[in-house]
């Protein structure tokens, strides 16, 4: 596979966007001192994106798509298409620094390296959005939300390990990606998909990286809550984290999270809260696409020779950090 840097960036009416980021990216990407190309998968959007990007940036390779697929089904459509070894999955709403790649390819110096997210701040301040991942539980239930740091930053040059890569910003291994098989499409439209592939790849035997030297900035949830209702979003967040359960959880502690999600139903119901309910008919109504999920995780199991549980990823990350002064946020 050839050496250099391919950015993916999907896209849905982000026109609005691109005059603030793309130039950003470019030179992110001169600054690298690697091969490079942009690649924008247009998921079939109606407002002007793809008429601005050809009018401006000649230089941009654009996919485009005959529907509306989503966030999983376009990443991995511009990864495939991807000509270099290493990727960078960007939101549409996320400015790079400068020097954005120059600290990030040291990871990759070890073979087992899955990919490195960068600090994500906002996009009109320096307050810290995403640190690495913490792995944490409610009961048997895995959160998602946990964000740390070193309380001494001067000393997270080498970097920590991160539970998952947010897929705003998550600098890849091409081929180990194809090779767990790229995003899963079950999480379609969007949420937890990013969590799901790389505590896929950690249960391989890859790590996770985040390193603080790496600076973008943010745009929070732009690009779905334009488009979305709430009530949507909600629905699909909760299908979703049912799914990523579905999927990792094992023995005693999967049984516990199916009557943790008995009773939790009950109450939801009792409570009328119908969003929720809608969630679970869907996640059941998913129970095709997570066997058949299930069987794939198999069969890289084998190839991978690596089949770590949840529970051993988290206090193997845990106890890389459990000497350390940590913020957690």
């Amino acid at each position: 596979m050839v050496t250099g840097i391919s950015v993916i960036i999907p896209n849905f009416n982000g026109v609005k966007l691109f005059p603030y980021t793309i130039h950003t990216v470019w030179e992110a990407l001169e600054n690298s001192g690697k091969p490079s190309e942009i690649i924008v998968v247009d998921d079939c959007s109606t407002d002007d994106s793809v008429s601005y990007l050809q009018q401006n940036f000649p230089q941009i390779k654009i996919i485009q798509g005959s529907s509306n697929k989503g966030f999983s089904q376009s990443a991995n459509i511009g990864i495939e298409a991807a000509q270099y070894d290493k990727v960078l999955l960007l939101n549409s709403d996320v400015k790079l620094t400068p020097g954005y790649f120059i600290h990030q390819y040291k990871y990759f110096d070890s073979p087992d390296t899955f990919g490195v997210m960068g600090r994500i701040i906002g996009w009109d301040d320096e307050l810290i959005q995403d640190g690495a991942k913490y792995p944490s539980f409610h009961g048997v239930k895995i959160k998602t939300s946990g964000n740390y740091i070193l309380r001494d930053k001067q000393i997270m040059s080498n970097g920590l390990y991160s539970m998952y890569l947010s897929g705003a910003n998550a600098f890849i291994d091409k081929e180990k990606f194809i090779a767990i098989g790229g995003f899963n499409n079950a999480f379609s439209p969007f949420y937890i998909e990013d969590y799901e592939l790389s505590l896929r790849a950690w249960r391989l035997g890859f790590k996770c990286y985040y390193d603080y030297t790496s600076v973008c900035q943010h745009k929070t949830s732009t690009s779905i809550n334009k488009s979305n209702k709430k009530s949507f979003v909600d629905i699909i967040y909760n299908r979703n984290k049912m799914i990523l359960h579905a999927l990792h959880l094992e023995g005693i502690r999967k049984l516990l999270w199916y009557v943790q999600l008995v009773l939790e139903s009950f109450i939801q119901l009792t409570m009328l809260r119908w969003r929720y309910l809608k969630s679970l008919r869907l996640f059941l109504s998913s129970s095709k696409e997570i066997r058949l999920a299930k069987k794939r995780f198999t069969v890289c199991t084998k190839d991978c020779k690596s089949s770590r549980s949840v529970n051993e990823v988290a206090v193997f990350i845990m106890d890389d950090i459990k000497e350390r002064s940590i913020i957690k946020f």
